[in-house]
């Protein structure tokens, strides 16, 4: 008989709980979501501002006209958020007291980039963008034919400049001609090349040295290209509208003038022949003639074209 009561007891409690939860959750499901039960945080480290709180609240509304908790399909406005180009990642709850919260990471731009004629950003993890209408994000600005490929190498360099003292002092651009990658600087007309993305720790300390211990003794307007893409060298290419380099250049045309140019084919010489010959007395009646003859030509080639012979016949 107690076991008996002891079934009954469960039974109808377990009637009770159901009764009261249902109960509680049509009540919960028919309390409507006000603009005040609606929690928007935006988790990003960096501060961007593609999207906002107003514009979240707009989405909810949207993918729920009833504003009741009941007819709110969570999932799907999760993945409605989550497509937002901005968005990164969405996380989409509801708490006890029907309150809806949304925390969001919006994507950050690494760089915005430039290639033929079109602008988006890309972040840290590769994925681009397009740009906002109503905000601008500061940051480097990329130029010329980058592969998708390339994308996570170039933000990773972006990124080393940002935390970089010296290189954010710097390097203001980047700028891809072919196959090579050059930094544009805030001084002088120079560009610095660093040819592709490898070794970007070490390119960048070859061009500090180069300043610290050369650069920062000249003029800025001086080079028109600093390239560190070799290896352990560093190739310099003056600017030739600086007019203290025209010195340096024209020693240098000079110097290239020395070069002997390929051998071209000898000049015929041309020989005038003047002869003298001596006159026979003319009571012999055959005159006699020696056949006899000696010539002798000197030819100087080496510092004049025209050269003449000079011949003598006896």
């Amino acid at each position: 008989m107690k076991n008996k009561y002891r079934i009954l007891k469960i039974v109808i409690t377990v009637i009770i709980l159901g009764f009261l939860l249902s109960f509680s959750l049509k009540k919960f499901s028919g309390q409507n979501i006000t603009d005040e039960k609606i929690s928007v945080k935006m988790n990003e480290k960096t501060p961007v501002y593609f999207i906002d709180e107003k514009d979240i609240k707009q989405i909810v509304i949207k993918e729920n006209p009833s504003g009741k908790v009941g007819d709110l399909n969570i999932p799907e406005l999760e993945k409605r958020i989550n497509a937002l180009s901005a968005v990164d990642s969405a996380n989409v709850y509801l708490n006890l007291n029907g309150k809806l919260n949304l925390d969001i990471k919006q994507r950050v731009p690494v760089f915005r980039l430039n290639n033929d004629g079109k602008d988006f950003y890309v972040d840290e993890k590769g994925v681009e963008f397009p740009i906002s209408k109503t905000y601008s994000h500061p940051c480097m600005l990329v130029t010329g034919d980058v592969k998708k490929e390339e994308y996570e190498k170039l933000a990773d360099l972006v990124d080393k400049i940002d935390k970089d003292d010296f290189s954010k002092k710097y390097f203001i651009g980047i700028s891809k001609y072919k196959d090579s990658y050059n930094l544009l600087t805030s001084e002088g007309n120079y560009k610095v090349e660093i040819g592709d993305l490898d070794n970007i720790e070490l390119k960048v300390k070859g061009f500090k040295t180069f300043v610290e211990k050369y650069l920062v003794y000249q003029d800025p307007q001086k080079y028109r290209m600093i390239s560190v893409k070799y290896q352990n060298q560093i190739v310099t290419t003056l600017n030739p509208y600086f007019k203290e380099n025209d010195s340096i250049l024209k020693a240098g045309h000079k110097d290239l003038a020395k070069v002997p140019e390929a051998v071209s084919p000898a000049k015929k010489a041309e020989i005038n022949l003047k002869p003298t010959v001596k006159k026979v007395s003319s009571t012999s009646s055959k005159p006699k003639e020696t056949a006899k003859s000696k010539a002798v030509v000197k030819n100087k080639t080496t510092t004049k074209p025209k050269t003449k012979a000079k011949v003598k016949i006896e």
